[in-house]
């Protein structure tokens, strides 16, 4: 088994969550008290954030570079960066490592090509929402047309997203107003609901929302495994 390498702690909620989603897989496929192999650099969330709010984007590629450097001198086969907001700077990252990066952006998109959906509603912080660097690369990878919510929505899912899922804190009134998001995409013309901020799923679920979910963490978590493990993550996709 190969080792899983990941940059977490943006926020821990969802580190939490990978290493959860990741574990249980690996035990699902091998059995019995199988568990991944997995090393983890935990970053502080607040001076992640902090270079977000000023646009200090260099230095935040510096920083996950840094933690990836690590992962990969301990030991690590792969990384992930264990946030979809922070894949903004995944080139700088991939590129400061001989290892591969398994990128977010690119297995949602292969997950939601194979599934024949071409326009998501995209759920995320609002430098996922609002940079280029998801909707372009969905588009130049997989012919797919991210559309996002309006802006009074995207601040809406910015503030349940910082405010409370990353402190661990679930609102219905929150979830409901995600549902209603939702509703408004689909009314747009939106085929599916990406879930593009690692916590979200912490609130959404395929159960309470009128679209069909693609969930990024549970994507990336598959793809992680099926890294660790020599599998084809396409044949993987729709495995449990």
């Amino acid at each position: 088994m190969r080792t899983i390498g990941m940059i977490g702690g943006m926020s821990w909620e969802s580190t939490a969550v990978y290493y959860r989603q990741i574990n249980e897989n690996v035990r699902t496929r091998l059995g019995g008290l199988a568990s991944a192999k997995i090393a983890m650099q935990s970053l502080d969330f607040a001076e992640v954030v902090a270079l977000q709010k000023s646009d200090r984007w260099e230095e935040a590629a510096a920083l996950l570079s840094d933690a990836a450097k690590r992962l990969e001198g301990a030991g690590a086969d792969c990384v992930l960066i264990c946030t979809n907001t922070m894949h903004l700077v995944a080139g700088a990252v991939a590129a400061s490592v001989s290892v591969p990066l398994i990128d977010i952006r690119h297995e949602t998109g292969r997950t939601l090509a194979a599934a024949g959906k071409k326009r998501p509603l995209l759920l995320a912080t609002r430098y996922t929402m609002e940079h280029g660097f998801y909707a372009d690369y969905m588009r130049a990878e997989f012919d797919i047309e991210v559309l996002v919510p309006n802006e009074i929505d995207r601040a809406k899912v910015h503030s349940v997203i910082f405010d409370e899922l990353c402190c661990g804190i679930v609102k219905e009134d929150s979830r409901h107003a995600l549902e209603k998001i939702i509703q408004r995409g689909k009314d747009a013309g939106a085929d599916c609901v990406i879930l593009g901020c690692t916590e979200i799923c912490l609130s959404v679920t395929d159960d309470n929302v009128a679209l069909p979910v693609f969930d990024s963490t549970t994507i990336h978590s598959r793809a992680a495994v099926a890294h660790a493990l020599g599998m084809d993550f396409t044949s993987e996709q729709n495995a449990g």
